[in-house]
């Protein structure tokens, strides 16, 4: 049985926030629900607020784009529905952007295709862009791009774009806002008496009937996307909630455990299979020598490396690449992904976080190995690999 709880969520610091069509356009399809809208960026304002970290992947520029243009009903072809992005996706993000403005929060903008998350060098890019619009306070605001995407380079709907994001972020949980409270036994708007399903500790095909629906006439997904971005989030350790967004303070309930929308918690161990991943899947493609205290304060203290505590080089590698860190007695204290290419390395080694961009003119952040994506050798939850 799976150990997470609705409680567990009481701690989630990372939250992955996705926000459906039909929640932040009106009913009758004439605009925003901006009220709706406005009371989401409180909640994050407020859990920012806290010391938690939130991205918004949000819908609605399509919606937009065609109430815009006074067109009815969903695009009929790809054409129409890049312009109608195109259109939408700069409403949507004023939107967002006065919404937040009251709490003097400045939003970022990310548009993504499935090409981003194929392409390794694209999704670290994607990911350091996006830590660091977190570490600078920002609040990422992201959507499919749909203007350039093809069949052959589109998620198909946020959902499943949100699933990605939580897994490229490493979110602690994955939040699904609908027009719907969550997963029902049955159709709740034919059935008034219909049970929602609280939990879901176990994909089945029988729950993937249940998920099985239409799709809304100013979105692309309906509840087996959700089924499916739930799926994606949980193989990678990651929880995730489906519930209803026009619900006061929805956000605030869902992390203060209570019992709303549905709670799937069917997830691998994200901690171990990842530090397994790293540590022993990976081959390093080199190694960091660092000096005494940079050692310390990953060993005893589980820091991140930074440039001023490298002393040298060993071996060629590229971003993302393994390779180990060794203490200056020769002992490997840790392993983990670097953000930085070897060379690049070599030139920041023992320079200030602050340097790093006069050096080599670029800037991936000011760990070289982030904390979370560093194993430290040799301690025990790794030594027992069963």
């Amino acid at each position: 049985m799976n150990p997470l709880t609705r409680s567990s969520l009481t701690s989630a610091q990372r939250i992955i926030l996705k926000i459906g069509s039909a929640v932040i356009t009106r009913e009758d399809e004439t605009g925003l629900d901006r009220e709706t809208l406005q009371s989401i960026a409180d909640e994050v304002a407020g859990l920012m607020a806290r010391g938690c970290e939130v991205v918004i992947v949000s819908s609605g520029a399509i919606a937009l784009g065609r109430q815009e243009l006074g067109h009815v009903g969903p695009p009929a072809d790809m054409a129409s529905r890049q312009a109608f992005a195109a259109i939408g996706q700069s409403h949507l993000m004023r939107a967002w952007r006065e919404a937040f403005s009251a709490h003097g929060k400045t939003i970022a903008q990310v548009l993504l295709t499935e090409d981003d998350f194929r392409n390794r060098k694209r999704y670290l890019n994607a990911r350091h862009a996006m830590q660091a619009m977190i570490s600078l306070g920002a609040v990422p605001v992201v959507n499919e791009n749909d203007t350039v995407a093809i069949d052959e380079i589109k998620f198909g709907d946020n959902d499943r774009l949100s699933a990605q994001v939580s897994v490229l972020l490493s979110a602690d949980v994955l939040v699904m806002l609908s027009v719907v409270d969550g997963l029902y036994e049955r159709d709740p708007t034919v059935d008034k008496n219909a049970r929602r399903i609280a939990s879901v500790e176990r994909f089945t095909p029988e729950l993937e009937a249940l998920g099985a629906s239409g799709v809304s006439s100013v979105g692309t997904g309906g509840m087996a996307s959700k089924l499916s971005a739930a799926r994606i989030a949980g193989r990678s350790g990651i929880p995730s909630i489906v519930a209803g967004g026009r619900r006061q303070g929805v956000v605030e309930a869902v992390l203060r455990g209570e019992d709303i929308g549905t709670f799937f918690n069917d997830c691998a161990d994200r901690v171990k299979a990842r530090k397994h991943w790293i540590a022993y899947t990976l081959t390093p493609a080199g190694d960091i020598r660092v000096d005494a205290g940079a050692a310390k304060a990953i060993a005893s203290h589980g820091k991140s490396l930074l440039a001023r505590g490298i002393v040298g080089v060993e071996s060629r590698w590229d971003v993302g690449e393994a390779v180990r860190i060794i203490d200056p007695e020769g002992i490997e204290v840790a392993r983990g992904l670097s953000r930085y290419s070897s060379s690049d390395v070599t030139a920041i080694a023992g320079k200030r976080s602050d340097e790093i961009v006069s050096v080599i003119g670029h800037w991936f952040g000011d760990a070289v190995i982030h904390r979370d994506d560093m194993v430290q050798m040799g301690v025990d939850e790794l030594v027992d690999t069963n």
